[in-house]
């Protein structure tokens, strides 16, 4: 393969704001990895820019390859994640303008706008060029083929009803 500087460069516009009212969580995650700049292979980096739309959320998920630190650039943002068994204990934090919260790998993790009138904007970095991301509600309610509903109504402690209408919506990938 012939090597250039196209490959470590991305006209990316990042300053861009992305559209955050067609999601149903009221975000936008523009993800730079390895499979939009190839020059990051073996790097171990990659970068988001999240778009919040008031009360908009980026909902729980994980990155099974990756910590994040994140760093607000607009707004305020309400952040956390949660440890493993046996605690599952929530660490959680308002952010504002400048401020950093870091996401320890493969832990869930989420953030969420509290602004009822303005947009939030925060930058993410990765140490993966390929980090993954799996939203959570997504990979149990939106499995393909489904996960039974009888495994999941017992895992919830709900009725299977429950488990049958949430596996019935769509369920958005926000992360672009």
């Amino acid at each position: 393969m012939d090597v250039n500087a196209d490959h470590f460069f991305k006209a990316a516009k990042l300053d861009t704001p992305r559209n955050t009212k067609d999601s149903k969580v009221g975000s936008n995650v523009t993800l730079i990895n390895v499979m939009q700049l190839p020059g990051l292979n073996t790097l171990g980096i990659s970068i988001a820019r999240i778009d919040y739309a008031p009360l908009g959320e980026n909902p729980p998920h994980t990155h099974p390859r990756a910590t994040e630190i994140l760093t607000v650039l607009k707004g305020t943002l309400y952040v956390g994640f949660v440890t493993s068994n046996p605690n599952n204990t929530l660490f959680s934090k308002v952010l504002n303008k400048g401020d950093v919260f870091v996401f320890p790998v493969g832990l869930i993790h989420f953030q969420f706008n509290p602004n009822p009138h303005e947009p939030a904007v925060a930058i993410a970095g990765l140490n993966s060029e390929d980090p993954g991301a799996i939203i959570i509600a997504n990979a149990v309610f939106g499995s393909k083929p489904p996960i039974s509903d009888n495994v999941l109504a017992k895992a919830f402690q709900v009725e299977k009803g429950t488990i049958d209408w949430l596996q019935a919506q769509f369920w958005e990938n926000n992360h672009y």
